[in-house]
């Protein structure tokens, strides 16, 4: 079943990577899956697999916004050799931040996350795992796809290390079909 456009993309391989994605055709007509405060707390709620929705506020959203682009600068393989002072303090102003607390449940099976202040940590957890990529050994296997609609990034896992495709399923089979329609066009 197609994804539609405004639905979110878990494809990147870090919390970071997949946060950036929410501003989705960089290079074409943007797609802003952050359209309004309760998308915010729904991309929350579903990449850190939490009970609820977050409540989240305009100023909440024009936050995640504006560091959804100093990590998608920061992290990004054009962008990265040279990072601007003011995305690195951005980044490290929400890294301070109090984030998620691990409760255990009673059958002491699972865990729920908790704060008194969600959006806040949520934004803490997104700035901490960009800082623990672009510290650590797989900045240097951050791709973006190579599909020409396409802008997510991903951390290359393969053993050789030359994955082009976010998801091969979606962007490189739509990548081999345009392939095949101009080989085979009369």
């Amino acid at each position: 079943m197609p994804q539609d456009k405004f639905d979110f993309r878990f494809r990147g391989g870090r919390l970071c990577l997949d946060f950036a994605a929410t501003l989705g055709g960089r290079y074409r007509e943007p797609v802003e899956r952050l359209a309004v405060p309760a998308d915010l707390g729904r991309w929350f709620r579903l990449a850190l697999s939490l009970p609820a929705d977050l409540p989240a506020q305009p100023r909440g959203l024009d936050d995640a916004r504006a560091l959804r682009e100093a990590v998608h600068r920061l992290v990004h393989p054009a962008t990265r050799a040279k990072p601007a002072r003011s995305d690195v303090e951005l980044l490290n102003s929400w890294a301070v931040h109090p984030d998620f607390a691990p409760e255990l449940s009673p059958d002491a099976r699972s865990v729920t996350l908790r704060s008194a202040r969600t959006v806040e940590a949520g934004l803490a957890t997104v700035a901490r795992d960009a800082i623990d990529l672009l510290t650590g050994p797989w900045l240097e296997r951050v791709r973006e796809c190579a599909f020409s609609d396409c802008s997510l990034m991903f951390v290359d896992t393969s053993r050789p290390g030359q994955r082009q495709w976010c998801d091969m399923k979606a962007c490189g089979n739509r990548h081999k079909v345009r392939q095949y329609r101009k080989a085979h066009a009369r």
